[in-house]
């Protein structure tokens, strides 16, 4: 049914490699209960796998096998809250084994490729349409950053103190946290959808981050991360106080993430975080 390219799953944990193994057979097994024809190639992400299908009555989809964790566990939800609203459509889903089915975009063509003022206009517009209440099974946002001496101790402090005060005040609203350039498809249904929600119940200034780093190698330097920010702002209609803290706030996390992870990343969440403090 589909062979998965060596080296998905890396990253994952420790049980990735059992379930990575298991993904032909899941894949055979949705296709039967959901009347399923493959339709492409398997395409990967860092924490999924999809597969172009067609449904019995010849209309195309797309099967998603997604490794279960807490940033994923309820991405199924928070689909079917959105209801297709800017959003691609969940058409069928099955939560223990980590199986959507869902409307089929191009793949071929995300936000990545447009020209940025046109995306930041697209993703504004998305952030505007986004805001209902969060479901309550969806995880709050509970900001904690941890010491770490890889990462100066004022940056630290003021990513903590910058989390817990806009914790205090935050909203009840269901936030994608993952929402950037690659994650917005081109649609039949609509330009523009957005796929892959990581979600989250908290301030929508939570999501402005991912629209800073990726695309970075874009901007010219700190004045073009602030007009970048300044733009993000006003196409979604945010307070720039709240989304600046939780830039800064996620930044230092992200960047504390890396040393270890992804060293690659560590000097664009430095300058990100070091612009959100005012250095």
């Amino acid at each position: 049914m589909i062979t998965v390219p060596d080296g998905f799953g890396d990253g994952l944990g420790p049980d990735a490699p059992q379930w990575v193994a298991t993904l032909p057979r899941l894949a055979t097994k949705m296709c039967a209960r959901w009347d399923l024809t493959p339709d492409g190639d398997v395409m990967t992400g860092f924490c999924a796998v999809a597969l172009p299908v067609r449904q019995a009555d010849g209309h195309p989809a797309v099967l998603k096998l997604t490794w279960i964790d807490e940033e994923t566990e309820h991405e199924a939800l928070a689909l079917r809250t959105w209801d297709g609203d800017g959003v691609v459509r969940l058409l069928d889903h099955d939560a223990e084994l980590g199986a959507l089915l869902l409307e089929r975009l191009d793949h071929t063509y995300s936000l990545h490729e447009a020209p940025i003022e046109e995306a930041i206009d697209v993703i504004g517009r998305l952030h505007r349409r986004l805001r209902v209440p969060a479901p309550p099974e969806i995880r709050r946002v509970e900001p904690e950053i941890l010491d770490h001496a890889g990462v100066p101790a004022r940056l630290l402090d003021a990513a903590r103190e910058a989390g817990e005060e806009l914790a205090k005040t935050q909203g009840e609203l269901l936030v994608n946290e993952d929402l950037h350039y690659d994650n917005v498809l081109r649609g039949d249904r609509e330009p523009w959808l957005m796929i892959d929600p990581k979600p989250v119940c908290g301030d929508p200034e939570w999501a402005v981050i991912p629209l800073l780093w990726n695309r970075f190698s874009e901007l010219d330097d700190g004045r073009g991360l602030s007009d970048r920010f300044a733009a993000i702002c006003a196409a979604g209609e945010l307070d720039p106080d709240r989304a600046r803290g939780w830039v800064l706030h996620r930044a230092v996390s992200n960047w504390i993430w890396c040393l270890d992870a992804d060293p690659e990343a560590e000097e664009v969440l430095e300058k990100i975080a070091l612009w959100a403090a005012g250095s």
